[in-house]
């Protein structure tokens, strides 16, 4: 494809941007249970406006846009104080969970360069449980991620494995607020203690619970404590892109004080170039998402937060009773908000996943572990809360459909990894996988015998797969 040699209209332009969607999941009709969360039409106008109001300013230099500084530091103070945080909290808008994540990282091993020189190995510590981006910021800045063992019962962090697994090279543990796989709120006072002992820095993330769980928790609900309330608990990570219910590309990195804070941020004036000082990740950022997440907070209030909260536990809450009613199913752990996931012991639920999808649903499949089954995650958010009841009369005829159909041979499934174990070459991964579904540049239908297969293999080789084959998709 080139660029083309004369220019589109603004109408075929968009006519056209339209028609790729087609294949697209209709997040808008309140089916898919995970990645969208959307407040009702006169929030999200007004966060669109918003937006675009500030879509050209660059976040680079506020010298120039003072206004956006001015955003920045009212979404942190607003999000400071919902999290229970002091005068002395200081902190800033990223462009979403995992560059706030990563910036907790960051931020932790330059403290240990400055203040335990003597580590060359920089180690945090943190439940399998813990997000992905843990183990991202671990591969980007050199820090060694030490993973223990959960309660396989209420997957909370096991807090005596934790301590455990701490050594002289130990910067930073980690607790989740709660864990997205799972809807579970570590024992956050306990780790906050275990670091102060050891002197180490406890970041929480509460990405996804942040702001859900102080709503929740000002509506009465018994909440188990994960702030700046705790002693020990040094940063947090909230985003706003989700139960904030503003755009995407909109988190908050904070810190217990601007000491801590400082180790996040990075300058340079040792080119012939402008002086560059990045509190973030990145340089150049539209201030759109800033503009935002200043907007929906303004808009909505404590009392809308509170509304939509309020709605979504109830729609969350019969949901739950919902799959446990289901003969086959249940719920992992006790989740403490909305979100959550089920298994079965009975069914493929890889193939529940497509079975829902045929029927335009989305739930999100997640892999096994040593101390815990496959199973489908399932975010509730104020745009899919309605349709609960429509979700579980199609879940208890797909989960029919599925134990009523032919599984899949197993005897595939250990073949090909079985083939993949003896030559685990690129060449050969790529023609295997390719029999079940899995081709170089395009997207798969149906996903339950690739997930078979990927579920079956080392993390390490399953990893690989899938990296190649997102290298080869674009």
């Amino acid at each position: 494809m080139t660029i083309p040699p004369i220019g589109m209209t603004p109408d075929e332009i968009m006519a056209t941007l339209r028609s790729f969607k087609t294949h697209d999941m209709d997040w808008q009709s309140g089916r898919v249970f995970a990645y969208v969360y959307q407040p009702d039409e006169t929030a999200a106008a007004v966060v669109r406006d918003a937006y675009m109001l500030y879509l050209t300013e660059n976040c680079l230099d506020p010298t120039t846009f003072p206004s956006i500084a001015q955003l920045e530091r009212d979404v942190v103070h607003m999000i400071a104080g919902l999290l229970q945080g002091d005068a002395q909290v200081a902190g800033n808008v990223t462009g979403g969970g995992t560059e706030s994540i990563l910036l907790a990282v960051k931020a932790a091993r330059d403290w240990a360069r400055a203040h335990r020189p003597h580590i060359a190995q920089p180690e945090m510590v943190l439940s399998r449980t813990a997000h992905a981006a843990f183990h991202k910021a671990a591969h980007y800045f050199g820090v060694k991620p030490v993973v223990v063992a959960f309660d396989p019962a209420t997957f909370e962090a096991d807090v005596a494995a934790m301590r455990a697994a701490i050594t002289d090279n130990t910067i930073l543990l980690v607790a989740s607020a709660p864990c997205y796989s799972q809807g579970v709120v570590d024992p956050v006072p306990a780790i906050a203690s275990l670091a102060q002992e050891y002197g180490l820095l406890c970041h929480v993330d509460a990405c996804v619970g942040g702001i859900y769980l102080s709503f929740l928790r000002k509506l009465g609900y018994a909440v188990p404590p994960f702030d700046f309330s705790i002693p020990g608990v040094t940063s947090l990570s909230v985003d706003m892109h989700k139960y904030g219910y503003s755009a995407k590309g909109a988190s908050v990195i904070l810190y217990r004080d601007r000491a801590l804070r400082r180790y996040q941020m990075f300058a340079s004036t040792d080119t012939t170039g402008y002086t560059l000082i990045n509190p973030t990740v990145l340089s150049s950022r539209s201030a759109g998402p800033i503009a935002g997440a200043w907007a929906i907070l303004h808009h909505l209030g404590e009392a809308g937060y509170r509304e939509i909260v309020a709605t979504v536990q109830a729609a969350t809450e019969r949901l739950i009773a919902g799959i446990r009613a289901i003969d086959g199913l249940f719920v992992l752990g006790q989740p403490a908000m909305s979100m959550f996931s089920f298994a079965s012991n009975d069914i493929n639920v890889f193939h529940l996943a497509d079975a829902l999808r045929r029927r335009g649903w989305f739930l999100q499949p997640q892999f096994s572990t040593p101390l815990s089954p496959r199973n489908l995650h399932v975010s509730v958010t104020y745009g899919v809360a309605h349709n609960v009841e429509a979700l579980l009369a199609d879940l208890a005829a797909c989960v029919d459909e599925v134990r009523q159909a032919p599984p899949t041979d197993p005897t595939l499934i250990q073949t090909l990894v079985s083939a993949i174990a003896r030559d685990p070459s690129p060449a050969t991964i790529t023609e295997l996988m390719a029999t079940i579904g899995l081709q170089p540049g395009r997207l798969p239908q149906e996903m339950a015998v690739i997930n078979d297969v990927l579920d079956a293999l080392p993390d390490a080789v399953a990893n690989e797969i899938v990296i190649d084959f997102f290298n080869n998709l674009y």
